[in-house]
């Protein structure tokens, strides 16, 4: 649901709802056709610009389109989260079905238990007991992880890996939407490697290990610490105030508290309103804020942020079983990754999508009586 500092800032952001730039989202629909016509572009031109600049822009590009991917399954640019998918189906990132991440990404914005190991399906924690479990090797990468250098290196391999093993789990248990997500990707994974082998000379492993996995690692440097342990669930999310190139980048969710209280303000908005209640957000958030990614790099390039082990989970209650009465398995909570041993159900997914949309209803209503 959609919280909001005050009633002042309800009716500013019901005013912002009416303009005509957010009735029509036309910087999506714009945005839409640049990463489409870029991507597609740069792979045509592989051979007059080369492979590698071809590849380099085409990861970046990539990266570009998941953070279209996380607008659209947040209901832009359409009411319609049908039409939205249409948008998000393509493989141009290699990894993740659209479908798997959005329910994986929904489950993400129940703050309650955010950052919590065991609930959260992007944190970056783990629990007490699956440290333990752990062994040498895995407790060292874990901890690298929580680099900034670790992230970019080894957080793809990590999400990837959870992405599948939770995919072989889900599929065993007999779940068929998980099963025909990934069925559907990969046949248009293949699909598209085989048109930029024939058409365009990019090989398929170019395409993955060179499009695919640098696009993940582009993208992790954007949840780089996004989320902190806190008790006080409004103190658990980052702003971070990052130059221009990254906030297109990452389509402002740099501002990623107003996002988490805000999930249904499209991208091109989240600034406006970050800046007209800045002291707003920083005294709800407990002042966690960073001035761009360049401070990250400077404090955390090859020192943790945190540790790997989430530092609150022994101080409360801790169900025996996963959200929906299932076995959580080990590390099963990874940025990206499916989390599909706790699946969401459509209930779930219409909530989460609606839910702001919901809330502006409500709002009309009460401007307009």
């Amino acid at each position: 649901m959609s919280f909001y500092l005050d009633d002042a800032q309800r009716q500013q952001i019901q005013r912002m709802r009416l303009s005509w730039r957010w009735r029509s989202q036309w910087p999506t629909w714009l945005l839409i056709a640049a990463i489409y016509g870029g991507w597609f572009g740069a792979a045509l031109g592989a051979r007059t610009l080369g492979l590698p600049l071809a590849l380099a822009a085409m990861a970046v590009l990539s990266c570009w389109y998941m953070s279209l991917q996380h607008e659209l399954l947040h209901g832009h640019p359409t009411r319609f989260p049908l039409v939205n998918a249409l948008f998000g189906v393509a493989p141009l990132a290699v990894w993740f079905p659209y479908a798997v991440y959005r329910d994986s990404h929904l489950r993400h914005h129940d703050d309650a238990h955010l950052t919590d190991p065991e609930r959260d399906p992007e944190s970056y924690f783990v629990s007490p007991q699956r440290w333990n479990d752990a062994g040498p090797l895995l407790r060292r990468l874990l901890s690298a992880r929580n680099t900034l250098l670790g992230r970019v290196l080894l957080g793809p391999w990590f999400s990837i890996a959870g992405a599948l093993r939770d995919a072989a789990v889900s599929i065993r248990r007999g779940d068929m939407r998980v099963a025909a997500s990934w069925t559907l990707h990969l046949a248009a994974l293949a699909a598209l490697a085989y048109w930029l082998d024939e058409r365009c000379a990019i090989p398929w492993y170019a395409f993955v290990f060179g499009v695919g996995y640098p696009a993940l690692a582009l993208g992790a440097v954007r949840s780089f610490h996004e989320h902190r342990a806190a008790t006080d669930a409004p103190e658990r999310t980052v702003i971070n105030e990052a130059a221009w190139p990254w906030r297109l980048l990452f389509l402002n969710n740099n501002y990623h508290a107003v996002h988490h209280d805000l999930p249904g303000v499209p991208w091109f908005a989240l600034a406006t309103v970050y800046h007209r209640r800045r002291d707003g957000y920083l005294a709800r958030n407990g002042g966690f804020i960073v001035r761009g990614y360049g401070e990250w790099a400077a404090r955390y390039a090859m020192r943790e942020v945190a540790p790997a082990v989430h530092p609150l989970h022994a101080l409360s209650p801790r169900p025996a079983a996963g959200a929906h009465g299932l076995a959580v398995p080990a590390f099963a909570a990874e940025p990206m990754a499916v989390a599909a041993s706790r699946p969401v159900t459509a209930l779930h997914r219409r909530q989460a999508v609606n839910a702001s949309q919901a809330a502006w209803n409500d709002d009309s209503a009460r401007l307009t009586g």
